[in-house]
C-alpha cells in the first residue's frame, strides 16, 4: 500500500489584515515503511499569548518525538505498543507530552532572555510563562495494524473513505473562544486519545485529515465541513495528491477569507493500493 502525506498552513485573512503571523504549525515523520506520525498545533494568538507560534512549533515537535521514541522502544512488538497506548494514552502518554512541552517552553523562554515573571512570594511563576506560549495539539500515529489519535484542545481529526466521513475523536465542543491548552496546569487531564484497530479489509483509498479549528469554523454547519472533507478525498482520488498539494494553499486561503478569517492548517494522510 502507498501512503502520501502532505498539507499546508495558511495565514488567516483576519491575521493578514492585522499583520499577525500564522500561529499554526505542523509536522510529519515517516518511521519506516509502515508507520507515519502526523501532528498539527494551533497557537492561541491572543494578546496574552505573544509567543504562541513558538508554542505550537514546540507542540508538534514534542508529539512527533514522543511517538518516535515509543516506536523505537516497541519496534519489535507493535501489539504491545497498541496495548500500552490503549491503556495509558490519556494518562501516562499525555503526561509525558504535557511535561516535555512545558520543559521545552521554559528552556526556550530562558534562552531568549525574555521577562521572568515572579509570583507574590518572589518565585518564578512558570504558569505565567507557559501561558505566553499557549497552544492546542492534534496528533496521529498510523501503523499497519492500528491508529493512535491524540487531541488536546480544538481542531478535527477525520477519516474518509468511499463510505463517507467520520470523526476519529469526538473532541470537547467548548462554547465561545475558550479551548483546552497545553499551557494550563495539568493540561494532560484534558487530552482525549483513542486507539483503533485497522481492519485488514479496509476499503482503499482512504485518508486521515487533521485540521486546526480555522477549517471547521469556516463553515456554517458540521455537514458543510464534512462535505468539504469528502470533496478533498474525491479530488485526490480523481487527480492525485501531487495536483491537490499544488493547489491546497490557495484553497485554504480562500476558505479562510470566505469563512472565519482564522489561520488554517490541514494535513492529509492518503492511503491507496500500490501500483
Amino acid at each position: 500500500m502507498n501512503r502520501i502525506i502532505f498539507g499546508e498552513s495558511v495565514q488567516g485573512a483576519s491575521h493578514i489584515r492585522a499583520d499577525k503571523e500564522c500561529q499554526d504549525s505542523y509536522k510529519k515523520v515517516d518511521f519506516g515503511k509502515d508507520i507515519a506520525i502526523i501532528s498539527v498545533a494551533d497557537g492561541h494568538g491572543s494578546n496574552s499569548c505573544p509567543y504562541s507560534k513558538t508554542g505550537s512549533e514546540i507542540a508538534v515537535n514534542v508529539f512527533c518525538k514522543v511517538m518516535t521514541d515509543f516506536c523505537c522502544h516497541y519496534e519489535d512488538n507493535m501489539n504491545a505498543l497498541m496495548t500500552y497506548l490503549n491503556r495509558e494514552g490519556d494518562t501516562k502518554v499525555a503526561q509525558v507530552i504535557d511535561t516535555e512541552w512545558k520543559k521545552r517552553v521554559y528552556i526556550q523562554h530562558r534562552n531568549n532572555k525574555r521577562e521572568i515573571v515572579l509570583d507574590k512570594q518572589g518565585k518564578i511563576d512558570k504558569g505565567a510563562i507557559y501561558k505566553q506560549y499557549g497552544s492546542t495539539l492534534l496528533g496521529v500515529m498510523i501503523t499497519r495494524t492500528f491508529l493512535f489519535a491524540f487531541q488536546l484542545g480544538d481542531g478535527d481529526i477525520m477519516y474518509v473513505d468511499v463510505d463517507g466521513v467520520k470523526s476519529v475523536i469526538e473532541g470537547d465542543k467548548i462554547l465561545g473562544t475558550e479551548t483546552h491548552s497545553l499551557s494550563k496546569q495539568d493540561s494532560w487531564k484534558s487530552a482525549i486519545t483513542v486507539v483503533l484497530n485497522k481492519d485488514e479489509g479496509e476499503k482503499v483509498p482512504y485518508m486521515y485529515m487533521l485540521s486546526s479549528d480555522g477549517m471547521s469554523n469556516s463553515f456554517t454547519s458540521q455537514d458543510e465541513f464534512y462535505k468539504t472533507c469528502r470533496d478533498y478525498y474525491d479530488l485526490i482520488k480523481a487527480h492525485g495528491c501531487k495536483t491537490i498539494a499544488r493547489y491546497i494553499k490557495e484553497w485554504l486561503s480562500e476558505t479562510s477569507a470566505l469563512g472565519c478569517g482564522d489561520d488554517i492548517t490541514v494535513m492529509i494522510g492518503y492511503y491507496e493500493e500500490a501500483l
